[in-house]
């Protein structure tokens, strides 16, 4: 009986890394959660269990990392398959690609966690058959991957929708953000590390009449229309850990269609079918780094 190749995965965040192998999407073998340190205690880690995983079941074809941002993922860059000038402490010029790369000496593939997710959800998720579609993360960080007839969007560097700045909500007037770049940008607003700050808990752990409900979902809201609006977007995939906050979605949902005042037309009104959860649960992130290994090792 011939296998399928055997792909590592890595999904790089800023809190954890998801670490495992994969022949295709339905079972990935060995995953494990290793805590986000310091780049060098984390990758050897990463690394240690890759070997491992190796040792069992047989060389990999190449391996996906799909990882916090920002990076540069162009492969023409003297800088690819770095995480660039990031907001984490220490990480800043971190080879991820290079460092794996060199410890397995097979093919590589390197993008943004939210990159990597959207084209998982694009294959066997919530984003099948969509032309047009995002995948966002509100966790630790706030970032948007973009697919648009099947390729991923990649310029100067890849989009960074987390650092627009939002229009405030009334009752978040004073506290200036947590990004060290912009401040009060969407990410600086509306990420975990902000909401922490600024309320003392995370968003769930908010009663379920503390404002910052309403605040959170507004800046979230401003999010899906300005897709709407510069992207035509057909499919907004809202994921991450924040997003597991109660009734957080609807609010989202019932806020951008506030917002928008039916300006897109009934085809981009229908609020459900448009924001919705990742079809692929939370897997979104490791499945998206299978998903750059297998073309990494075509």
């Amino acid at each position: 009986m011939t296998h399928a190749p055997l792909y590592g995965c890595v999904e790089a965040g800023g809190t954890k890394f998801v670490v495992a192998a994969a022949r295709g999407p339905d079972a990935l073998i060995e995953p494990a959660r290793i805590a986000t340190t310091t780049p060098a205690e984390t990758l050897a880690a990463a690394v240690a269990h890759l070997r491992g995983i190796a040792e069992r079941h047989g060389p990999f074809a190449a391996i996906g990392v799909a990882s916090f941002g920002p990076v540069d993922p162009d492969p023409q860059s003297p800088r690819w398959g770095r995480i660039v000038e990031t907001p984490k402490p220490g990480w800043s010029d971190t080879d991820l690609a290079g460092e794996i790369g060199r410890a397995f000496g097979c093919p590589v593939g390197f993008d943004t966690d939210v990159n990597g997710a959207v084209l998982a959800e694009a294959a066997w998720g919530a984003a099948q058959g969509v032309d047009v579609a995002s995948y966002v993360t509100v966790g630790t960080g706030l970032g948007a991957g973009v697919l648009i007839g099947g390729r991923l969007v990649h310029g100067t560097r890849h989009p960074e929708m987390g650092h627009f700045r939002p229009v405030r909500h009334p009752a978040d007037l004073d506290y200036p953000g947590s990004c060290p770049w912009h401040g009060g940008c969407l990410e600086g607003l509306a990420c975990g590390v902000a909401i922490k700050a600024r309320w003392g808990a995370s968003l769930g752990g908010l009663p379920p009449d503390h404002v910052g409900h309403e605040v959170i979902a507004s800046y979230l809201a401003q999010l899906v229309i300005t897709q709407q609006a510069v992207l035509a977007v057909r499919r907004v995939i809202l994921g991450g850990g924040v997003m597991d906050t109660p009734g957080l979605l609807e609010r989202v949902r019932r806020q951008a269609a506030v917002l928008a005042g039916g300006y897109f037309g009934p085809a981009a009104s229908d609020y459900e079918a448009l924001v919705v959860r990742p079809g692929l649960g939370d897997r979104s992130g490791v499945l998206g780094a299978l998903r750059l290994a297998q073309a990494a090792g075509r």
